[in-house]
């Protein structure tokens, strides 16, 4: 698949994610994610699958900054929002030495220069003035690179010049032209309502003081339920005129938050469905205020506004709108995982990090679970990262995939090209080891040989890196491997 003319989502790109272990002499590190790297495309499907502890999971929560990142980098949307400032930090100190190293080089060179007469005082000053210009420029662009690393780091409450002066001139801004255009055109409907109602309310109250006196009571029962009718109907109406004052406030408001907290809202466009949906659900809060709590953590306070979308989260899951005030243990296990997709859905995400899903569901609900996600994909357009480690649910899933072993990337490229040729021995074992439905076969086949790193790879002489053995497809390994499944696949 040529990725060339694609749009990338997300780029990760030396991802490290480190855990400190014990304290004094049993001291150590975890190495849970150790160099990283991949790129997802808009619309597809990208697995990532490998047994437990192998590191997936952190992975993606690292991605979404549920952890801070031991380093490496992560571009959402083109914007990086996972920087490695540690990295920066050597490398400015590395190129403010080298620039040290060289403009003092230089300048001895002019010091001989003038020493042994081959140049003037007024050409040296020139000189030295040219090279003090140079490297100072360098030493500025290093150190604003660090800088620009800094800030990438907290860009999420970093606010531009743009924004706030956006702010302070709202009125002129056009999104606010469109919510007072919106509501004054609401507002035109129900005062044209509430004048033909008022014609009505006058009917109605010299209907009933004409029956004063009457001697039949049904004609004055009649006129009273009347006149009580029109009454209610004026009242809501006007009561919908206050409330609309209140939206528009309330929609002002979010449109000021929304310009000061631009990086914010960028990573609302990433949520995350959990692995377990009872423990990723509050059993304190009702459905309503668990999918909304994302709407109101992101500046959304008006309450119809969140009603609706709460109801259409729902619908979009398959749930109805009658389940919105219940609490999480009502609700089957399938049923939670409805409610943790439509929790993710709510605030209208562009990437969405599936973190098995399904692996605590029955094989009925996994299907279930699988076909929902296959449709918001096809209907919304929404780009998944799905993690996994059943690879017959990946094969029939996703696009491209990568294989995860011990922190690193082993194997990386189209569903097809993996499935059809698995170059490293640990996708080999993982393949074998997914059971098929003959069991004949499975009585033949005996057990599964274990992945052994030790055994099958002597990396003494060579460290292995991700190399591209065919269009799309990588696979770690040195130089002799590479010539050797580049061979097998030719000999294909």
């Amino acid at each position: 698949m040529n990725n060339t003319n694609r749009e990338e989502i997300l780029r990760v790109s030396g991802l490290k994610q480190y855990f400190k272990l014990g304290s004094g002499r049993n001291k150590s590190v975890n190495k849970a994610v150790d160099d990283v790297s991949f790129s997802i495309y808009k619309g597809e499907v990208f697995s990532l699958v490998g047994e437990s502890g192998c590191g997936k999971t952190t992975t993606g929560r690292t991605i979404i900054k549920l952890y801070q990142s031991s380093g490496g980098e992560v571009y959402f949307h083109g914007t990086r929002i996972v920087s490695d400032v540690k990295s920066a930090k050597l490398a400015y100190k590395n190129a403010t030495s080298e620039i040290s190293t060289s403009k003092a080089s230089d300048l001895q060179q002019y010091n001989d220069n003038l020493a042994s007469g081959a140049i003037t005082k007024e050409e040296f000053d020139s000189k030295t003035s040219e090279i003090n210009e140079k490297y100072n420029q360098k030493a500025s662009e290093a150190l604003n690179v660090l800088r620009q690393a800094k800030r990438d780091k907290r860009f999420e409450s970093i606010v531009d010049e743009s924004s706030i002066k956006a702010r302070q001139d709202l009125k002129s801004q056009p999104r606010y032209a469109e919510i007072e255009a919106k509501y004054a055109e609401i507002n035109k409907e129900i005062v044209d309502r509430i004048n033909e109602l008022q014609l009505k309310v006058d009917s109605a109250k010299r209907s009933l003081t004409n029956t004063e006196g009457s001697s039949d009571k049904d004609e004055v029962k009649s006129a009273k339920e009347k006149y009580s009718d029109v009454q209610k109907e004026m009242g809501k109406l006007q009561k919908e005129l206050k409330l609309n004052a209140v939206r528009q406030k309330q929609d002002v408001q979010l449109y000021k938050y929304s310009l000061t907290n631009r990086n914010r809202l960028l990573m609302r466009k990433m949520q995350m469905i959990f692995q377990d949906p009872i423990a990723s659900l509050n059993p304190r809060m009702t459905v309503k205020e668990i999918i909304a709590e994302g709407l109101r953590i992101n500046g959304v306070r008006n309450e119809k506004e969140i009603d609706d979308r709460v109801k259409i989260a729902l619908k979009t899951v398959g749930l109805v709108p009658e389940h919105a005030s219940r609490y999480p243990h009502e609700f089957s296990g399938g049923q939670r995982q409805r409610i943790g997709i439509a929790r993710a859905l709510v605030v209208e995400p562009t990437f969405i990090i599936a973190d098995e899903p399904i692996s605590s569901l029955d094989v009925s609900i996994r299907a279930q679970i699988i076909n929902l996600l296959n449709d918001l994909r096809e209907t919304r357009g929404i780009t998944i990262m799905f993690i996994a480690h059943d690879l017959s649910v990946v094969k029939y899933f996703s696009d491209r995939l990568a294989v995860m072993y011990y922190g690193h990337i082993v194997e990386m490229g189209n569903k097809d090209s993996i499935f059809d040729n698995p170059m490293h021995p640990y996708t080999l074992s993982l393949m074998e080891s997914i059971p098929l439905p003959d069991p004949e076969y499975e009585k033949r086949r005996g057990r599964t040989v274990r992945y052994n790193p030790a055994a099958q790879h002597d990396y003494s002489k060579e460290q292995p890196t991700l190399r591209e053995v065919e269009p799309g497809h990588m696979v770690l390994c040195n130089t002799e491997e590479f010539e050797r499944y580049v061979a097998k696949i030719k000999n294909k």
